[in-house]
This record gives structure tokens, C-alpha cells and sequence, in this order.
């Protein structure tokens, strides 16, 4: 249960004002035009996905909650508002002005300028203890395969036991090559239709390790908004992820493999 005293303040729960909204925008935009590959996306995460992304998290946990790419931090403020306390919150961030702009904009959360792909160097001095979950925002679909690994073999190696790492994707195949990651066990969401373009977020974690992602309702978002589809309180939001063997493909072709 977590105190009173633990809940961020008032003004970080307040939805961005349409002018702080089109401000964002309009930051993005600049940033994707310098490096269209680093920033991977011309507009911040819409609220419907950021909600999505913070459910995957346990915001009754111990440990630090680590957020990659947080840009002008549209998941940070989901992530607050599903009830993570600010000192909890680790942002790690390699854009200047994104920095400057988070430090203000969230008062109490930790703000490390660096770059992600190098994670255990980058927080290597920074985590006092293993991290509880990893949430990115970065365009994994840039990089190869070997960097996106060598990615999640960080997260993992700077989380306790049970840790997640969560992704979205505007994809429909996981971000994370699954055939190259035998070690590693996914969830998957529904699509978030609202979200432009839409996206699926993924939940990854060490084989045997952890529990079913949930989506749990809390009073203060119903349950319509996460997706604009109506969900039944006793349903999960994320799904086990099929082995790509699986797939409709994977099934008619071996149908017809056995065919005399």
C-alpha cells in the first residue's frame, strides 16, 4: 500500500494544457527533422498508449522504474498518474533540450542525460539498487537485431528478479527478434486503436520469471480509455505472444507439407 506522503504532487497529474500539447508537437518535429533516426517518431506518444505502457508497471513496487526515450515525457506522466512515486523515476534521455524541458516539467524525478544503448555504462553510477521494470520509447526498429538484444541483455542485467521490460511497437511483430531471444518470455496488447499510428505494447521478461501482465482498472481510469475499446475488469490487456511458428503461415504450410 502505498503512504499518502508517497503520491507526486497535484500539479504532475494534471493533463498537459493544449498549448503545452502543441508545444510538444511542435519540439518533436524540430528534433525529428535534425535526426530523423535517433527520434524515430515525429510526435510524442499519444495518452492512450502512454496509459497502456504505464500498466504494465507495478507502481506498489520497491525498486527504481527506469524509462528510456522519454522525450517530453507523455509516459512519464502516465507512469505518475498510475501511481509510481516521482523518486522512483529514472529518465534516461540523450536529447539536451528534452532534458532541460523534463527537469522542469517534473519536479523529484531523476534525469540522466545519456545515451541507452549503453545502458549499464550509462546508469552503471546512478541505480542504488536493481531497477523493478524498464519502459522504452526507443525506435528499436532503426537499429539491428544484435543492438536490440544486446539491449535487453542490459535491462535485464540492471533489473532484480521479476523485472519487465516493456516496448511499443507500430509494428505487428515484436520489436524484440523473438527467435534470436530464447531466454526471454512476451506479452503482447491489444492494438491501441487510438493512438496515431497505432501500436502494440510488448512486456518481456526472463523465462519462468514474473507473472501474467495485467490490466488492472484503478477508479480513476475507466475502463474505456485505455484502447477507446471496452475491456471486462476481469481480463487481461496483454496476451502470452505466439512463437512466430505458430502463425497462420507457419500452420497452413506445414498442413500442406502433410498432405499426400
Amino acid at each position: 500500500m502505498r503512504s499518502q506522503s508517497s503520491r507526486p504532487p497535484r500539479g504532475l497529474l494534471t493533463a498537459p494544457r493544449i498549448e503545452e500539447r502543441l508545444a510538444d508537437e511542435a519540439r518533436f518535429i524540430k528534433t525529428w527533422f535534425d535526426n530523423p533516426i535517433l527520434t524515430g517518431a515525429v510526435s510524442p506518444s499519444g495518452r492512450f498508449l502512454a496509459r497502456m505502457m504505464a500498466r504494465a508497471v507495478d507502481p506498489d513496487g520497491t525498486g527504481p522504474v527506469v524509462e528510456l526515450g522519454p522525450g517530453t515525457g507523455p509516459i512519464t506522466q502516465a507512469l505518475l498518474r498510475r501511481g509510481v512515486a516521482p523518486e522512483r523515476l529514472v529518465l534516461v534521455e540523450f536529447d539536451a533540450a528534452f532534458c532541460r524541458l523534463l527537469r522542469k516539467r517534473f519536479p523529484g524525478v531523476q534525469v540522466v542525460q545519456a545515451d541507452a544503448y549503453h545502458l549499464r555504462e550509462s546508469l552503471e553510477h546512478v541505480l542504488t539498487k536493481p531497477a523493478a521494470a524498464v519502459v522504452s520509447s526507443l525506435p528499436l526498429l532503426t537499429k539491428p537485431d544484435d543492438q536490440r538484444l544486446a539491449l535487453l541483455d542490459d535491462a535485464f542485467s540492471l533489473m532484480a528478479p521479476g523485472g519487465s521490460f516493456v516496448q511499443f511497437t507500430y509494428g505487428m511483430n515484436s520489436p524484440i527478434p523473438r527467435h534470436a531471444a530464447p531466454d526471454y518470455e512476451a506479452d503482447v496488447s491489444a492494438p491501441v486503436w487510438l493512438n496515431l499510428p497505432p501500436a502494440r505494447v510488448w512486456v518481456y521478461r526472463r523465462c519462468g520469471e514474473g507473472t501474467k501482465t495485467e490490466l488492472l482498472l484503478t477508479p480513476d481510469l475507466p475502463a474505456r480509455d485505455m484502447t477507446g475499446l471496452r475491456v471486462r475488469p476481469d481480463k487481461s490487456g496483454f496476451r502470452p505472444a505466439r512463437d512466430h511458428r505458430a502463425s497462420l503461415f507457419h500452420r497452413v504450410a506445414a498442413r500442406a507439407r502433410q498432405r499426400p
